[in-house]
């Protein structure tokens, strides 16, 4: 198993590298860099869309160093050039590639464009939003998701997973913004109930409050988000769960036990319950992630929380490249490690299977 995970984690230079070279040379395709985003600021055009789109035949071309810049017609050319070297647009797009990724292997992310705060000050600062989301989401549907779905495949086929069957397809269908919305709606001050608070993760007075009164007025906060975010993987997970654990029922070994006069939930629970829960359980790492990243940015916005999900989005629509290129080294390393990480679960939970042997 060691020299399994050591191929994996050589894996991961190369795999991330392409992510990089992949990415930031589509950026240099994209109009409207960060000295265009000042320019444009600068002579009042509001927007950088605005002035590519209202500029004609007029171009430009950060990545090469040309000051033919959209909204720069009034500014001295010197005022330019100090712009592009101090965002390192004075150098070749090669150049700057190899200096960022020497920086980012020295776990130097530089500093935002334009907020005067480190790339990982920044990341730790919207972090406890996006990992309460993340986190209660991914519990909750486990919670809810692995007894719902172990309750149906026993009663498969019954009133109980017929109508069971129809709320799950329904929540699945649901987009996880119109959810939110409708939850805004009847119990937050919509139309109908001021039941939860319709914005923030804390409120106002948290820091008054009792070490109880911090903790209950988290969840009360995080209650209807978290609902939001969690409807479409309980939907996910809950079927998994049931097919998992149908497919093991019919199984040969499960009449063996049953032949063997062993009750109903000793064979349930001591010979199905860990070869059907080896694919839900090893795929708790890749789910957390999915829900970590998954519709943040809407979910996010809808409940005003000053997460990852509006961090990344204001980082693109501002060209905030240190933040863009950051977040993505960051979390595609993680990424990458989660996947590693769900293999081990999959020893773990059942040690009978051999990467290594599979591979050789």
């Amino acid at each position: 198993m060691g020299a399994y995970i050591l191929r994996r984690l050589l894996l991961v230079i190369p795999t991330l590298l392409g992510i990089m070279v992949i990415n930031f040379a589509l950026v240099q395709f994209v109009p409207g860099g960060p000295i265009e985003q000042i320019l444009a600021n600068l002579e009042g055009e509001g927007d950088v869309f605005e002035a590519i789109s209202g500029g004609g035949s007029e171009t430009a071309d950060n990545s090469s160093g040309n000051t033919d810049y959209v909204g720069a017609r009034g500014l001295p050319p010197e005022f330019i050039a100090e712009l592009e070297k101090e965002f390192g647009f004075d150098k070749p797009p090669l150049e700057r590639f190899l200096d960022m990724m020497w920086n980012y292997i020295r776990l130097d992310f530089g500093e935002s464009y334009f907020r005067s705060i480190s790339v990982i000050d920044l990341v730790l600062e919207k972090m406890p939003v996006s990992i309460s989301l993340g986190l209660w989401s991914t519990l909750i549907a486990y919670l809810v998701s692995i007894p719902l779905g172990i309750r149906k495949a026993v009663n498969d086929g019954t009133r109980f997973d017929t109508w069971s069957s129809g709320i799950i397809i329904m929540a699945y269908a649901i987009p996880g913004f119109l959810f939110a919305i409708i939850l805004l709606v009847l119990f937050a001050g919509g139309s109908y109930y001021q039941i939860f608070p319709l914005r923030g993760l804390y409120s106002d007075n948290f820091a008054e409050l009792s070490l109880i009164g911090k903790i209950a007025d988290y969840f009360w906060h995080i209650a209807l988000p978290v609902i939001a975010s969690t409807i479409s993987g309980f939907a996910t997970l809950t079927l998994l769960t049931k097919n998992s654990f149908l497919d093991e029922i019919q199984k040969q070994y499960v009449m063996t036990a049953k032949a063997k006069g062993l009750s109903e939930s000793r064979v349930l629970y001591g010979h199905i319950f860990r070869n059907a829960m080896l694919i839900v359980i090893a795929g708790f790492p890749a789910v957390f992630v999915g829900v970590f990243f998954g519709a943040s940015l809407i979910i996010e916005t809808i409940f005003s929380l000053d997460g990852l999900g509006r961090l990344g989005f204001e980082a693109a629509v501002a060209r905030d490249y240190p933040v863009i290129f950051g977040t993505l080294f960051i979390f595609g390393l993680m990424g990458l490690v989660i996947g590693i990480l769900s293999d081990l679960m999959y020893v773990f939970v059942d040690p009978r299977i051999d990467f290594e042997g599979r591979e050789g």
